[in-house]
């Protein structure tokens, strides 16, 4: 069954440099025009078939008559059937009316010996289009009452119930209710469908508010709570007042994304100097980058990461990328550095590798720390601690990219961010 499809940008839920594709799909579009086209064709068939018989009917001139009806109702109403708007019940009946006219007037017109022969009727198989519209319209039980509807007055037409007459209506009425029943499967498939794609809407969007939320205002609250209880005084009662936001907060975000949380820690200030503390200039300009459009260079995000304790190594041409691309990209590396300035002490060492592949753009984020115990990732999601599984992982996934992280106990922790140029739109070198 042909599905039509409309693609357009969803209202609030914005992701930098990407456009969210709802699709919108009409199973009864198709089948509207296709039953337009069947009326049209059956309508010909009729007429010429008449025009080849006309001679053996016992009045022609009442033939003549109802087919030139037929014509100019099948051609005059052609607009009604474009349509499920279009198309009402109202129309149907008149539709059926037409049909089932013809059939009762063919034995009053036709030579009785044609109609005992087992001729066709002057509507013939137009009749069909009556009863599917019914079905496109009402699925099959519309179907089945209105294909019962045509046999009866079939049976009236011939006087008995021939082995002819069993086998045209039984054929008609598994047809058409086959048809009715295929296009309620549709209907239902299609609303099942939109549901996912608002519940998959609503959930990007989420996750994406998620993100913008753990990357800022979890981390200030955290440092309120921190300084505050070093302060002490008033400003310890403040503290502890962020530290209560900071945990209502996290669950807030976490519900419906991991179970719920339990705990939230509390994290260490950064300092311009640590790594992955960008200069406040550079993160409005890799936010500016995701809405400008556009190209943009690599490099310039991911240097003033760079510092003390951070090493960046770079390609010596620029690492074009779609500018949202870029800038999720930069932000999922500032996050992982984020995790190495918390977790991984005060003196470990960074390293940043920029790679320029030809199908894909490589960021890889090293340290010499400690490295993650094995199953910690997973207890940190459980806790509502989305770090890694939001603002790396959820970014890359937005991108049509991957994330792989690489963790030896005692041997520091390695995070690949890869993001093939193919599926977001990254632009070739210049």
């Amino acid at each position: 069954m042909a599905l039509r499809t409309q693609v357009r940008e969803l209202p609030g839920a914005r992701t930098p440099g990407r456009r969210e594709k709802v699709v919108r799909m009409s199973v009864e579009q198709p089948l509207w025009q296709a039953l337009t086209a069947f009326r049209l064709l059956t309508m010909a068939y009729a007429v010429a078939r008449y025009i080849w018989a006309h001679e053996e009917y016992a009045h022609p001139l009442g033939g003549w008559i109802y087919l030139a009806v037929l014509t100019v109702w099948t051609l005059g109403t052609s607009h009604l059937v474009s349509s499920a708007a279009r198309c009402s019940y109202r129309f149907l009946a008149a539709d059926m009316t037409v049909a089932l006219t013809g059939i009762l007037l063919t034995p009053v017109l036709d030579d009785p010996a044609r109609v005992a022969a087992g001729e066709a009727t002057l509507p013939s198989i137009w009749t069909a289009g009556a009863v599917l519209g019914y079905a496109i319209k009402g699925g099959w039980r519309w179907a089945a009452a209105a294909s019962c509807v045509v046999g009866i007055s079939n049976i009236i037409e011939r006087g008995e119930l021939s082995k002819g007459n069993v086998h045209s209506i039984v054929l008609l009425s598994v047809a058409c209710t086959a048809v009715g029943y295929v296009v309620e499967v549709a209907r239902a498939s299609e609303r099942t469908l939109a549901r996912a794609l608002q519940i998959e809407a609503a959930t990007r969007e989420r996750e994406r508010l998620a993100r913008d939320i753990h990357d800022s205002v979890l981390q200030v609250l955290a440092m309120v709570q921190r300084r505050g209880a070093e302060i002490g005084g008033e400003a310890a009662r403040l503290g502890r007042m962020a530290g209560e936001q900071e945990i209502a907060l996290r669950t807030l975000i976490s519900n419906g994304l991991v179970p719920g949380a339990r705990t939230a820690p509390v994290l260490p200030e950064s300092t311009d100097d640590e790594p992955g503390a960008a200069p406040e200039a550079e993160h409005t300009r890799a936010a500016d980058a995701g809405t400008t459009g556009g190209s943009c260079d690599l490099r310039a995000l991911l240097a003033p990461y760079a510092g003390a304790r951070v090493s960046f190594a770079e390609p010596g041409t620029p690492v074009l990328l779609e500018a949202g691309a870029a800038a999720e990209l930069a932000a999922a590396a500032g996050a992982a550095l984020d995790n190495v300035r918390r977790h991984a002490g005060e003196d470990a060492q960074a390293w940043i590798l920029l790679e320029d592949e030809p199908d894909a753009v490589i960021v890889t984020v090293r340290d010499d720390g400690p490295g993650i115990p094995e199953g910690r990732l997973a207890d940190a999601e459980r806790e509502g601690r989305l770090g890694v599984a939001l603002s790396i992982r959820g970014r890359l996934r937005d991108l049509g990219g991957s994330a792989e992280l690489l963790s030896v106990p005692g041997q520091g922790t390695e995070v690949e961010l890869r993001v093939p140029k193919g599926n977001r739109g990254s632009e070739a070198k210049r």
